[in-house]
């Protein structure tokens, strides 16, 4: 099969990978779309030194085979961290966090790149009826905006910064604007930052301090900024992975009182159903064949990725 195939130092377009098969409690998917994230461009910068295998997280797909035959034929997206099942956080509902998991795309498991792959059947969420792949594609950039409400209690009477203008930035501001805040977006790129103008104030430069910062620049610079605007005893929320390590003053955070939480995966289940319920605007995906993967790593349109 075709896939995009990632041997530790770059990635290489394949048409001759065998066909996944699935292990005891996988489905095997067909992909119909999938998409690339600010995370795939960072493994090729050496975020996961010790991944090889097919790239990939995000993705629509039909369900081929599965011990679940209620899912044969049916289209779906599937989330990322297949835990083990037996550790304290698979036992306690925090599979994402277990310490020998496999993530699609990332840690000892081939991902979505790919006309196939297999999937832990416990992972799979069925796309609603009538919502287009195109639409259903956001889901887990979806889901990991909404992870940050699930988190941390957002006071709607405080202001928000998200740092950013990627697709990522655009989920989370319409998340965090539908709590009732006043958000403001700053980014760098004004054609972007006009998507975001019915949802939040948008600057180029901030003016102003925050209760809340998010982080979703996928640059390190952006922590650096986070600390700059938030307030004291403010909270800065992270969402950006990326390869490289930052140094940052923390007695700085000590002194100020400022609450630092990484966020990142969420729940797939609201996020299906914002979208089913059209309560999210979503940006156009531009989509390439899997052998122009170098156009789409270096688009910069809000969302590319690859249909099969």
């Amino acid at each position: 099969m075709k896939a995009l195939y990632f041997d530790g130092e770059r990635a290489i377009y394949r048409e001759d990978m065998p066909l996944p098969v699935p292990q005891e409690g996988e489905s095997l998917i067909r992909i119909l779309m999938s998409a690339v994230c600010s995370t795939d461009k960072e493994i090729l910068k050496g975020y996961k030194p010790d991944f090889t295998g097919i790239m990939g997280h995000e993705f629509v797909g039909v369900v081929e085979e599965s011990p679940d035959p209620g899912l044969v034929g049916k289209t779906v997206v599937g989330e990322l961290n297949a835990g083990c099942g037996t550790c304290l956080y698979c036992r306690t509902g925090r599979e994402k966090h277990c310490v020998s998991r496999r993530v699609i795309g990332m840690e000892k498991h081939d991902g979505c790149f790919a006309e196939y792959m297999t999937l832990a059947t416990h992972l799979i969420h069925q796309v609603p009826d009538g919502l287009p792949a195109e639409q259903a594609i956001f889901t887990e950039p979806l889901a990991a905006a909404l992870e940050i409400p699930s988190m941390i209690h957002i006071d709607p009477a405080k202001n928000i910064a998200v740092i950013g203008d990627g697709r990522l930035a655009f989920m989370i501001t319409q998340v965090l604007s539908l709590t009732g805040a006043d958000v403001t977006v700053i980014g760098k790129h004004e054609e972007k930052l006009q998507q975001f103008s019915p949802y939040a104030r948008t600057a180029v430069k901030a003016d102003d301090t925050y209760e809340y910062v998010v982080e979703a620049t996928g640059s390190p610079s952006g922590l650096l900024l986070a600390k700059d605007l938030v307030r004291k005893q403010g909270t800065i929320i992270l969402k950006s992975t990326y390869a490289g390590e930052i140094s940052i003053d923390m007695s700085y955070m000590v002194v100020n009182e400022i609450t630092v939480a990484g966020s990142r995966c969420g729940p797939f289940e609201p996020a299906l159903n914002l979208l089913n319920k059209s309560l999210v605007k979503l940006p156009p995906i531009e989509l390439y064949e899997l052998k122009d993967y170098e156009k789409a790593f270096h688009s910069r349109a809000f969302k590319a990725g690859f249909k099969f």
